[in-house]
This record gives structure tokens, C-alpha cells and sequence, in this order.
């Protein structure tokens, strides 16, 4: 398998990698001699501000979403992870509308403005509900097909929106790659090094869990955040920005019922059977897709290796060097940008 690798300078803050400085340039006014050379911009620069988050019925839920650029551009569609938000793709989103695409980046369900239509809707954190929540918001915004990009929880809900429904996908990019799996492949133990990393899904496991996550949710999900990326030096204010999406009345709902669900100790939805079957024989994508891996990612994650045969169509997986962890569109967006760019002229 080719890796191709990818640079990325970093000073506090991650700055932006070689090969994406003419889109940066744009964007911050970077000289033609910077463009040149390795563009490593000011670790004290403003995150860009994404716009008002905006509201529209979709399936189960009200969904919060950010849209940026014009309606008639080509989509991408932006999926965060846990214990993460919108924000994770601020500086990825307008370099993408600089390069002529409408961004959609939506709250996943618990999160941020995203609420359930009905109090009698099941909080359900099952993967394949989440990728249904995807598809409920193409539909809702008569977006006939986009390309899917995301990483964690995000990473997982492209993944399965590529295999159940590829013709809505142009193209994946996929942090961490190939993560579908089902409550039959969560039952076998892992090796215990393996184990030790999924602490906080046995933590889960319990009502105390339960209730010490309900009762600490930021600060667990900080300690989240240092563990899965244990060289991105995030601020407090920058924290504080996507920790508001967890105040969220389902969010802690949501995160329970889903390692739950992984585990076999939480029931799905029987709507959901006939796809849980089908993600259960692990089945290939077939779609344009580059996979991608941070060279510090501290939280586990499957080695390129052991998914490269799970993509069957134009592929290429990309190693993002330079203390690069698990919220890789947030420490190196421009190199998340350039996959996005780059994905759809694969085929």
C-alpha cells in the first residue's frame, strides 16, 4: 500500500501544510515566497468564525447546520466526532468555499442545536442512526449528492453512508479509515494493550458512568481531547467553543446509548436491522475515498494496513506527520482540504 506522507509545521497551534499554501494565500495573504516554500502562518492567528447555525426539520430531528457558499456549488458534507463539534472544521470551511464548494457541517444528534422532534423518539446512538440522520439532511436540503468527509464518530457515519447509499456520495475522506463495524465484531476481546484504550466504553458500561459523565461532561471530554491528541496545545477558549455543543439535553444520551449499543448491552431500532445486517458482513467501498492518519493520534484507531482491502475503488491513504492527533481537521486543515480537493480526481 502507498503512503503518501504529509509535513505539517506546527508552533502552538497546528499551521498549515506545504502543498496547500496557494489555497491558504488566498485566504491570509501569504507572499509568493511563502507559497514557494514550506507556508507555516502565525500560531496566534484568529479562527475564522463560522457562521450563524441555521435550523431545518430533518427526519427525527431538528438539525443545527452551518451552509456556507452558494447553492448551485458542489457539496461537502462535514461530520464531526466525539467528544467534538462543529467547530472542528472552522478553518477547514472557508477554505473550501474559497475553492468553489458549499459547505454543510451539521450537529450530529445530542449535539449543539440539534434537538429530537418528539420527546417519544428513542435517544439512539447507534452508528447507522446517525449516517440515517445524514442522508434525512441531503434530503431536507434537496442536496441530490455530496462528497462525505469527517473523522470519529463522523468518520464512521461517512464510511457508512458511502456503503449503504452510494450513489448520495461522490467521494469519501475518512480519518482513521474503514471504522464499520457491529455488535457481533464489539463482543470479541481485544488484546489487552487493545482493551486499555477503550476505558472510557467499559466506564460507560456502568450507571456510574453514566452519571459521572452527566455530572463532568466537560471535563471529561477535555481529558478526551489531551489523550487523543496528546501534542495539539488547544486553549481554553477553543475548548470552551465546542464545549457549549455538549450542553446539548440529549448529548448525554446519545454517548451512552452508543457505546452501549457497541457493546451489545443496548437495544437498537428494528428499522435499522436490515442495514445493521448488511454493515455486519463488512462490505467494501467501492466510492472515491482517501483515507488519512495523524502521526500522534492517541486514540485507537486500526492501522492502514488491516483496511486497505475494504476500499475498492480509486484510493489512496495519507499520513499527516508533525504531532498530528485524533481532531486532524482542526490541527492540520489544510491538509484535511487538500483530500477533499483532491478525492474527487482520483477516479
Amino acid at each position: 500500500m502507498t503512503i503518501v506522507p504529509i509535513d505539517v509545521a506546527h508552533t502552538g497551534r497546528r499551521n498549515f501544510v506545504t502543498g496547500a499554501a496557494t489555497i491558504a494565500a488566498a485566504l491570509f495573504g501569504v507572499s509568493a515566497e511563502a507559497r514557494a516554500s514550506n507556508l507555516v502562518l502565525p500560531a496566534d492567528r484568529p479562527t475564522p468564525a463560522l457562521p450563524g447555525v441555521k435550523q431545518i426539520d430533518a427526519g427525527d430531528l431538528s438539525v443545527g447546520y452551518v451552509d456556507m457558499g452558494a447553492k448551485s456549488w458542489p457539496v461537502v458534507l462535514l461530520l464531526h466526532g466525539w467528544p467534538y463539534d462543529i467547530h472542528s472544521f472552522a478553518e477547514v470551511a472557508p477554505l473550501l468555499v474559497a475553492k468553489g464548494y458549499r459547505v454543510i457541517i451539521p450537529h450530529l444528534r445530542g449535539y449543539g442545536t440539534t434537538v429530537f422532534r418528539s420527546s417519544d423518539t428513542l435517544r439512539n446512538g447507534q452508528p447507522t442512526a446517525l449516517a440515517s440522520d445524514g442522508l434525512a439532511l441531503m434530503d431536507a436540503l434537496d442536496i441530490k449528492q455530496a462528497i462525505v468527509a469527517g473523522f470519529d464518530w463522523g468518520a464512521r457515519t461517512a464510511d457508512i453512508m458511502a456503503v449503504l447509499w452510494p450513489e448520495r456520495c461522490k467521494a469519501l475522506v475518512s480519518v482513521s479509515g474503514y471504522l464499520i463495524g457491529s455488535q457481533a465484531a464489539g463482543a470479541k476481546p481485544l488484546p489487552p494493550e487493545q482493551e486499555l484504550q477503550w476505558w472510557y466504553q467499559f466506564y460507560f458500561a456502568t450507571e456510574r458512568g453514566k452519571a459521572g459523565y452527566a455530572a463532568n461532561t466537560n471535563a471529561f471530554n477535555r481529558q478526551i481531547w489531551k489523550l487523543a491528541s496528546p501534542e495539539w496545545m488547544f486553549d481554553g477558549p477553543t475548548f470552551d467553543r465546542s464545549a457549549a455543543s455538549f450542553a446539548n439535553p440529549d448529548h448525554v444520551a446519545i454517548v451512552i446509548h452508543n457505546y452501549r449499543w457497541r457493546l451489545g448491552l443496548a437495544e437498537g431500532e428494528t428499522r435499522f436491522d436490515a442495514a445493521e445486517a448488511k454493515l455486519a458482513a463488512v462490505p467494501t467501498v467501492s466510492i472515491p475515498t482517501i483515507t488519512m492518519e495523524g502521526d500522534a493520534n492517541g486514540a485507537p484507531h486500526p492501522a492502514p494496513k488491516l483496511y486497505r482491502a475494504k476500499f475498492t475503488g480509486p484510493y489512496e491513504h495519507r499520513l499527516v506527520t508533525g504531532g498530528v492527533g485524533h481532531n486532524l481537521p482542526q490541527e492540520a486543515p489544510a491538509a484535511f482540504v487538500r483530500a477533499i480537493l483532491d478525492v474527487e480526481r482520483l477516479a
